[in-house]
């Protein structure tokens, strides 16, 4: 099939083509890390667990009793099958973007600055959202929520602006050039 130069599809995976796809996947990501972690292996919250405290007047559901745990886990359900699908989305973003050499992709610290940016910009939307804004949950309940909660925000600053310099002091290479666009030895 002839294309012609103006039509042709860029095969290069510079670090701002990874930019969107790293993005999605850190998103999903770090709402899987939230989820398993803080949901499901520590039990600190689940989705509603605060809303008898919540600032939109959800019906309380106790995480202590059967009926309320059952909503709780089926609202993490939902959480986690959003996840999934920003995991699924990123990656059918990349696989789109990079068509050769993909392998040179994975090791790229274009790519996972991008998906750190991605993790961090979750925590803080979630964060803002779901801890400040709506009250439906909290990091961790308690005399020290506040801190907790604050402590999650800052972390997702921390993501972001690693994440930024990460990918910002990454090379762009091409998967067509000799060598398949290996990054260097510095890790770019």
């Amino acid at each position: 099939m002839a294309t012609t130069a103006g039509m042709a599809r860029p095969t290069s995976a510079a670090p701002r083509s990874l930019q969107l796809p790293g993005i999605i996947l850190g998103v999903g990501l770090g709402g899987f890390v939230d989820g398993i972690l803080l949901h499901q292996l520590l039990q600190w919250h689940h989705m509603l667990t605060s809303t008898n405290h919540d600032r939109i007047g959800v019906k309380y559901y106790n995480p202590h009793t059967v009926s309320g745990l059952e909503m709780n886990t089926l609202w993490d359900g939902i959480f986690h099958a959003v996840c999934w699908i920003a995991v699924l989305l990123g990656l059918a973003v990349l696989y789109s973007r990079v068509t050769r050499n993909r392998r040179a992709v994975w090791a790229s610290r274009a790519l996972w600055g991008w998906i750190l940016v991605g993790w961090g910009l979750f925590n803080l939307f979630e964060g803002i959202l779901d801890h400040q804004i709506l009250g439906i949950h909290h990091v961790h309940s308690g005399s020290h929520q506040g801190w907790w909660d604050t402590a999650f925000l800052f972390l997702g600053a921390l993501l972001v602006a690693g994440g930024y310099l990460l990918q910002r002091g990454a090379r762009s290479f091409s998967p067509d050039a000799p060598g398949g666009g290996r990054p260097s030895a510095d890790g770019a």
